[in-house]
């Protein structure tokens, strides 16, 4: 092959690779500046941001905003947090729904739903998540990021070879000092996502918060599953909450203790370094499972994967797994009747604290109309109750 057709290949290759390089950053540009409308329903009656409460995070991709509902009756105050890790969209979505739909009569509500924003704004590196979903709605449908499980890069880099948990000087894999769940108390010098913790607890502290509500989904594959985490103030509250949900709602949901010596977790560290009962969620996503097939956005809002049932049918798993699979709908579900459930137990036994709500959708509202029905049109929206995650 003679010089000029070598250059001309290689002029071709170059020309290529810069082209797959702008479609590729376009793409990426879009993933992580698209925004997410929030109509803000008729229980919100205050908008603020995450720095409002520490200082050091403002300006910054996690500057997220926080959602206030208060009733005419004074209560407790109730802290629903979605997003911790945003490739478990059911937390976001749940949030969602209690942002565009909770009335509160007594007591106050607060809902945070990107509590990691930059996780929201990247996917798992190697994962070929998809960026983004689509929740279909009578009015054509509402498009949210799919997110991941660590900080953006972008945002926080690098990473060290060895995570040091702050105070505990307990040793982490390294990756873990972008996680929101791993970084908890937090520290106001830290990095980015120890500075969120950080601001978290001060929200915490100076709202006076009862209790707090850590959303999350888990791969089958993990024992942790289908289940609240409660630390230890908060055990006997998840327990009686257990019983009756499995009684009454259609699904099981167990009950785990917070180990005292795993740190950085929201269900021991807020416990431990606040007032607040701290209580975390879980419900199954088989989107998250290393034996899944294709990791597309029909297995992420259907749920449903012939591998993983295949994995379940060989005894690896830890939930079950059929052909009906995990629809997103079930997940939203469970979540919004579990927190229902938690609140009405704790209104019953502190009456003083009472935090009473009423327009959320129970389990089997959302399976029944779907998580679109509570979804609110922005286009209908007056501009000024918009905002964007």
């Amino acid at each position: 092959m003679s010089v000029k057709w070598i250059f001309i290949r290689k002029c071709i290759s170059a020309i290529s690779g810069l082209i797959l390089l702008v479609f590729a950053g376009v793409s990426f540009y879009k993933s992580r500046h698209l925004k997410e409308p929030v109509v803000l329903g008729p229980g919100v009656s205050q908008v603020k941001k995450l720095s409002e409460y520490f200082m050091g995070i403002q300006g910054t991709t996690n500057d997220s905003n926080v959602y206030i509902l208060e009733g005419e009756k004074p209560g407790g105050t109730i802290l629903l947090l979605g997003g911790t890790h945003p490739e478990e969209p059911a937390t976001r979505l749940t949030t969602w729904i209690f942002t565009e739909n909770a009335v509160v009569e007594q007591g106050k509500l607060i809902v945070i739903n990107s509590a990691n924003r930059s996780a929201s704004t990247v996917t798992r590196l190697g994962g070929a998540y998809p960026p983004d979903f689509t929740i279909p709605t009578s009015w054509g449908g509402q498009k949210f990021r799919m997110g991941d499980r660590w900080s953006n890069p972008l945002d926080q880099w690098p990473d060290p070879e060895v995570y040091i948990h702050y105070p505990s000087r307990q040793e982490l894999a390294y990756v873990d000092i972008r996680n929101l769940n791993r970084t908890f108390p937090g520290r106001p010098n830290g990095t980015l996502t120890e500075k969120t913790c950080y601001a978290l607890i001060q929200l915490i502290r100076k709202e006076k918060v009862d209790i707090v509500i850590d959303l999350h989904e888990a791969e089958l594959q993990y024992p942790v599953i289908s289940t609240i985490v409660a630390h230890q103030n908060g055990l006997e509250l998840a327990a009686l909450a257990s019983m009756i949900i499995s009684g009454t709602e259609g699904f099981n949901i167990g009950v785990e203790y917070s180990p005292p010596a795993l740190h950085g977790l929201s269900h021991r560290e807020i416990g431990d370094h606040t007032d607040a009962i701290s209580l975390l969620l879980e419900a199954p996503e088989p989107f998250l499972d290393a034996t899944r097939g294709r990791t597309d956005r029909a297995l992420l809002l259907e749920g449903k994967d012939e591998f993983v049932v295949k994995a379940g049918k060989h005894g690896l798993l830890f939930e079950k797994m059929d052909e009906n699979g995990w629809p997103i709908d079930v997940r939203i579900g469970r979540h919004c009747s579990t927190i229902l459930q938690i609140l009405e137990l704790w209104s019953e036994e502190k009456p003083d604290k009472t935090v009473k709500v009423r327009e959320v959708p129970r389990y089997a509202d959302v399976i029944e109309k779907g998580t679109g029905y509570f979804l609110r049109n922005p286009a209908n929206a007056d501009p000024k109750k918009i905002y964007y995650e």
